[in-house]
């Protein structure tokens, strides 16, 4: 007799890859991307901008350039300056703005998103994978952009490379911890919101140094509240320089400030991805 008829089991769906290396194929992929970007040329002239401008102070103050009277900042203070109004108070929120809200908008805005909805991987790796990319590409070109300003500005006036060196590895460590929580706060706001670009913006130079200024709460709100604990330099209170940089005087202590940095940064990331996991994004024609 013949025997029982076995019919084929269905094939088993094959699992997703795991989180994390979803994620590390879309770095792989996105890390090339943004080097040879057009806003490669941006980061480049950006960071390029404060070397130049070290250069010509350098430059100067060997020629004796300036005013022939009053005391005169040594290179130190001009460096502690210079990290101040250049890389905290602009380069760092302007990369996180400009980078951050690009990882998921950039590809809505192209019509790219699709194809990679369409791999076999989580979404939320999308965000990961592109966040991890905006990490190395910027950090690679701020951390020595700021370590050659500091080897053309400190010796000046007879300052001294090795006593301001624990300065510059904490200026480093903070420069990162800076793009890492600005990468994240606006990767959530591209994932999240349409025309991101303009919010962040909004976010950045209008939010955060108005909060800033006044007592309050809300400057809690704020990376700067918590970034600007972290910077080895004093404020300077000289020169019309303090106007702007002149925030409260309650500034939170440095175990507070890493704490609430890392906090920040873990949720902004967590709702970025959850957001690429629900949200349906509809392509406009």
């Amino acid at each position: 007799m013949p025997g029982p008829v076995v019919e084929p089991r269905p094939a088993a769906a094959a699992p997703l890859p795991s989180l994390l290396a979803s994620a590390m194929r879309i770095f792989d992929v996105s890390l090339g991307q943004m080097l040879w970007s057009r806003r490669s040329i941006f980061l480049a002239l950006l960071v390029g901008g404060p070397v130049v401008l070290a250069l010509a102070v350098r430059v100067a103050t060997g020629m004796n350039f300036g005013p022939p009277r009053g005391p005169r900042p040594g290179g130190p203070g001009m460096f502690g300056l210079m990290v101040w109004l250049l890389y905290i108070r602009f380069i760092v929120p302007v990369l996180g703005v400009f980078y951050g809200t690009a990882l998921v908008a950039d590809e809505v805005d192209d019509k790219t998103i699709t194809y990679l909805f369409v791999r076999p991987i989580q979404r939320a790796s999308i965000v990961f994978g592109k966040y991890l990319a905006y990490l190395v590409c910027t950090t690679l070109l701020v951390l020595p952009s700021l370590t050659l300003v500091y080897l053309l500005v400190v010796p000046i006036r007879g300052g001294s490379l090795g006593a301001a060196f624990p300065a510059l590895l904490t200026d480093l460590g903070m420069l990162a911890i800076g793009l890492a929580a600005y990468g994240a706060v606006f990767a959530f706001v591209g994932a999240r919101l349409k025309r991101p670009l303009v919010i962040g913006l909004i976010f950045a130079f209008g939010w955060e140094p108005g909060v800033l200024l006044f007592p309050g709460y809300l400057k809690r709100a704020t990376v700067g509240y918590y970034l600007q604990a972290l910077v080895p330099h004093a404020m300077p209170n000289d020169s019309a320089a303090s106007i702007l940089l002149r925030v409260v005087s309650d500034v939170p202590s440095v175990t507070v400030s890493l704490l609430s940095l890392a906090v920040l940064t873990a949720v902004a990331l967590w709702a970025a991805g959850r957001t690429m996991g629900q949200r349906e994004y509809v392509l406009e024609q």
